[in-house]
């Protein structure tokens, strides 16, 4: 009924009711004790106030039953509050299977939005109604924080790295989006809309824009001009191995462990390929650290995710007769390789 109010944001998302219903049970149980504990206090100070300057105290002995039971019911409840907090953050915490992915950069001081067909926006994001739509996140400088009140979502947007969240509008609108964490003189001028179509102007909106390619084809055509493909060759002749069913594999390092091959780890073997170096390789390839921005990133990213075929997730990687496996991530085998 506060729907709209400043601590009472729309609620147009379907994490939205759990959070708030979690948030009003905590609000609830606050004021109760709050109140019991403040009531018994002055009850308990009138009923055994000193009536004379004299007297003194009876002695008090323990209860056995009164220690059990004010011991266990706050156990109970810290219990349930976890149980439930936790029900709720590994909701908010575990995308669908199948979500929108769209690309999300921040930098001082706006939000860049880049969607897989090719849309690029500033300080503005469209989005279906009623489909879950993951939001994938770097800085370029300093640390920033996606907040969207009305989906209840928030995280950090942290550079050098990847952070996600993600959400299902229920309603079409606009909402606001703001940083939640200072970054800069301009920090409060860091804000922005996420607009909820409707599926079909959706659709709509993504054929009226302008044609730039998708993300993956950007990035196919970066990976040519920085001669990454005469190192990585589909026929498996280069330098490096081929890129194909790379994304999603699990690769040995040296000189021990193992790493599964996602957007993080792409994104550091190219700005920094020396950082893991997978097991029967040499570190030659170049560091792309300041020569790459964080969009072409992206591009290489998806890239690499658009030669996966159906490999199951978490393979590891296996060396071939033809040279190392098809999938291994190495110096040379990473996006961005030179000769």
């Amino acid at each position: 009924m506060w729907s709209g109010t400043p601590l009472f944001p729309e609620n147009a998302s379907t994490m939205a009711s759990r959070v708030d219903h979690l948030y009003f049970f905590l609000v609830a149980l606050t004021a109760f004790f709050s109140i019991l504990i403040a009531g018994l206090i002055v009850f308990y100070a009138i009923k055994y106030r000193r009536r004379h300057p004299e007297s003194v105290g009876g002695r008090i002995h323990g209860g056995l039953i009164l220690e059990i039971t004010w011991s266990v019911i706050p156990l109970i409840i810290t219990m349930g509050i976890f149980v439930w907090g936790a029900s709720v953050f590994f909701a908010m915490s575990r995308p669908p299977d199948e979500t929108l992915n769209i690309y999300v950069v921040g930098k001082q001081w706006m939000w860049k939005f880049q969607h897989l067909d090719g849309q690029r926006e500033i300080n503005e994001l469209h989005v279906p109604v009623g489909r879950p739509v993951k939001l994938i996140m770097t800085s370029e400088d300093v640390i920033h924080d996606v907040y969207i009140p009305a989906f209840r979502t928030k995280a950090d947007v942290i550079p050098g790295r990847y952070s996600q969240i993600w959400f299902e509008p229920t309603r079409p609108g606009s909402y606001h989006l703001f940083c939640a964490e200072y970054c800069g003189t301009q920090h409060s001028g860091m804000i922005g809309q996420v607009v909820v179509m409707e599926q079909d102007d959706y659709q709509t909106w993504l054929s009226g824009g302008a044609q730039e390619g998708s993300l993956a084809s950007a990035g196919q055509k970066l990976f040519a001009d920085l001669a990454c493909n005469t190192c990585h060759r589909p026929d498996a002749q280069g330098r490096g191995p081929v890129l194909e069913n790379l994304f999603g594999k699990t690769v040995t390092l040296q000189p021990g462990g193992t790493v599964v091959v996602d957007e993080a780890y792409i994104r550091e073997s190219i700005v920094n390929p020396a950082a893991k170096i997978a097991a029967g390789f040499q570190p030659i390839m170049p560091a792309f650290q300041g020569l790459v921005s964080e969009e072409d990133l992206l591009e290489l990213i998806e890239y690499v995710k658009s030669l996966r075929t159906e490999t199951p997730i978490g393979q590891t990687a296996r060396p071939t007769a033809a040279g190392p496996a098809a999938g291994e991530n190495t110096p040379a085998n990473r996006p961005g390789a030179r000769n």
